[in-house]
């Protein structure tokens, strides 16, 4: 009888990052760092059990949906709000110095102007999914340290839209204009919406039935994925659904629950991401790029955490808390990875520019991840002293 094609790869996918995630643990590295390289040795360059990894990438993509989704579960909107208003200079002018470090590497190894121009902009961003995966839930929930990685994100999110917004304009002739104009009105737009259907007709269906658990289940899933669509109908994407439609939820007594309750969610899919990840680095080309890659990364990981320290401290911020959010945001985005791979299905950029920056964005998601693990609390620290759930 022949295999069904989804549950092997999924088969191969957690057994094999089971297995490599021990070993991660005991060389105490990050779990992610395991989940990246069994992607690579599976996937189509390496021994090429998995050859199609475009079925793998969507389903993971449904874990950065649900990660965005319990994050805003965690921040009450007033909050956030004055949080993104106090980090929004910091997040400006950080972005602006990363963008400027990283049109400089690209020139200095004789990269066109505007391949130049996009290395600047993917790394300008730091990864979500690292930066929240890594951190702990009682950080999220109770402590300054979350507030002000989650609004710099958000910001960093935001700005990385408009990049891609720009690159499919450019593909289909120079709509990028209208499309951030959209995006500018679609906002307030799912806001708005987001709050009037949560106080009329959600927390009022979660009231009448919040004994039966399942429900509860079902209808937290279908406000997340719908919120997540509706999103894109606005020209917006997917994970800024998912995390409004978590905020306007997070003033529920019961969002605690359900944050709870999607968590083994959210790993499933995530687990897959890394996975899909590592499986899309192309080993042939891989190589012509490792010395400006290698580079670009080092900088990066070295020039990010103090930038941002100096920047919290002008506004006051104590200097310990500053370095260790700069190190947690002290890697490139996933973001910059799509980015990426956009710019080359357009024709923005050359091959070995758009792996440029997908192979420093790995090498950052490795060695930031395995520095916070060994030097800060998070929920897979190998150390009982700095493990947080």
């Amino acid at each position: 009888m022949q295999s069904n094609p989804i549950i092997f790869h999924i088969f191969v996918i957690f057994t094999g990052s089971a297995i490599l995630a021990t070993f991660a643990l005991y060389a105490r590295q990050a779990l992610l760092v395991g989940y990246i390289i069994w992607g690579m040795l599976l996937g189509p360059s390496g021994f090429a059990i998995i050859q199609d990894t475009s079925i793998i990438n969507g389903i993971a993509q449904i874990g950065i949906i649900f990660l965005l989704f319990l994050l805003g579960l965690n921040l009450q909107p007033q909050d956030l709000l004055h949080t993104v208003r106090k980090t929004t200079v910091v997040t400006l002018i950080s972005s602006l110095i990363f963008a400027l470090l990283g049109f400089s590497i690209g020139w200095l190894f004789g990269f066109q102007l505007w391949e130049n121009l996009l290395i600047g902009a993917s790394v300008m961003f730091s990864s979500t999914i690292i930066g929240l995966k890594l951190l702990p839930t009682t950080v999220l929930h109770h402590k300054h340290t979350g507030e002000v990685m989650v609004s710099i994100l958000l910001l960093q999110d935001l700005s990385a839209i408009i990049v891609l917004l720009i690159l499919q304009g450019w593909s289909k002739g120079g709509t990028s204009i209208s499309n951030i104009g959209l995006l500018i009105l679609g906002l307030p737009v799912l806001i708005v919406f987001a709050v009037l259907f949560e106080r009329y007709v959600l927390i009022k269906l979660i009231r009448s039935f919040d004994k039966i658990q399942e429900y509860i289940f079902l209808v937290t899933i279908g406000w997340c994925l719908g919120m997540a669509e509706l999103a894109t109908f606005l020209s917006l994407s997917h994970e800024i659904g998912a995390f409004i439609g978590g905020v306007v939820l997070a003033s529920s007594p019961i969002s605690r629950f359900i944050a709870e309750s999607l968590k083994p969610v959210r790993d499933f899919f995530l687990v897959m991401f890394f996975f899909a990840l590592g499986a899309s680095v192309d080993l042939n080309i891989l190589y012509t790029v490792l010395l400006p890659a290698t580079i670009l990364a080092t900088t990066m990981f070295l020039v990010k955490p103090f930038v941002f320290k100096y920047l919290m401290i002008r506004l006051k911020e104590p200097a310990p808390l500053s370095l260790e959010i700069g190190f947690r945001l002290g890697q490139i985005s996933e973001f910059s990875l799509l980015i990426a791979v956009v710019a080359l299905s357009t024709g923005a950029i050359s091959d070995k520019a758009s792996y440029v920056i997908q192979a420093a964005t790995i090498m950052t998601f490795m060695a930031s991840s395995y520095f916070i693990v060994l030097k800060y609390p998070t929920p897979i620290a190998v150390s009982d002293r700095l493990r947080r759930d």
